[in-house]
């Protein structure tokens, strides 16, 4: 395990202190509402592995920099200006991303999302692959893919349907529309709600009570509990990232996360392109 200064991250923030025996995994990018790239993600690995490994952390703790954002999931600048252009280069994006999401579920060791801000796209499938979650009370979740031309088949499409059911998937999946935090606690979508004055005291509360459980009681029941998010991520992630490395390219997300982002048109602006595009026999 190397020591806590010697990593120089420079995306993200890796407490090993935070709490007792408690790792703090913060994405630190507030400035994009916590979206990473793909530096983002190597560091989160990097984090990610020390902690698994480290017998003196035995809870982790995944967070974003701020009260705006937990994560939004990928830098959309990042996928407009480099994967959209070559989409080939998603196949390879998707061996660290993988990555990070087997670590969060194999890493024997309880994950909690300490949910600050608002959770989009990747943003909730981190979330999901968390084993538990409290929210302060004004985040708000949404699955976007819909409104830039992509599909969330990197994590919310394979858990959601396990974790509030098919018809809230499908909702969140296809409408795309934001869920306050008072809805998500109504789902499931996570255990627990708290003014955001009171968050860090929540999650170490729940710290506490982990640590005072059996650490390997709780890495069994882990093992078990995540046989289903297991066995549909490995149905499905290959599927999902060639979809991606040939989609990416295409008119949808060319035309959705360019002008949707970068431009700051509404996603009626990608529908009508795309109409357009379909009609004149593109």
């Amino acid at each position: 395990m190397a020591e806590e200064g010697s990593f120089n991250f420079k995306e993200i923030i890796y407490d090993k202190q935070w709490y007792d025996y408690t790792a703090l995994l913060m994405i630190n990018r507030p400035h994009r509402l916590n979206a990473y790239t793909l530096n983002t993600l190597r560091e989160l690995c990097t984090a990610m592995e020390d902690a698994m490994w480290d017998d003196k952390i035995q809870v982790i703790v995944i967070t974003g920099a701020g009260d705006k954002g937990f994560c939004t999931g990928g830098d959309v600048i990042e996928y407009a200006e480099v994967y959209t252009r070559k989409p080939s280069d998603f196949y390879k994006w998707f061996d660290t991303y993988f990555r990070f999401f087997d670590l969060i579920r194999r890493c024997g060791k309880p994950v909690i999302a300490r949910v600050n801000g608002t959770v989009a796209g990747g943003g909730n499938e981190i979330h999901l692959a968390c084993d538990l979650s409290i929210a302060a009370d004004h985040v708000r979740f949404i699955q976007p893919g819909p409104r830039v031309g992509m599909t969330s088949i990197g994590g919310a499409t394979q858990w959601l349907p396990i974790t509030v059911g098919i018809r809230r998937a499908a909702w969140m999946c296809f409408v795309s529309e934001f869920v306050d935090a008072k809805t998500a606690l109504e789902w499931g979508l996570v255990n627990q709600v708290v003014p955001y004055s009171q968050l860090d005291d929540a999650v170490k509360k729940l710290c506490r009570s982990l640590l005072s459980l059996s650490p390997s009681s709780l890495r069994n029941a882990k093992i078990h509990l995540n046989l289903w998010k297991e066995w549909i991520w490995a149905l499905t992630t290959e599927h999902a990232r060639e979809w991606f490395s040939v989609h990416a390219g295409s008119v949808e997300p060319s035309v959705g996360m360019w002008h949707y982002f970068k431009e700051k048109r509404g996603p009626d602006y990608l529908a009508a392109e795309v109409r357009k595009f379909i009609a004149e026999g593109g």
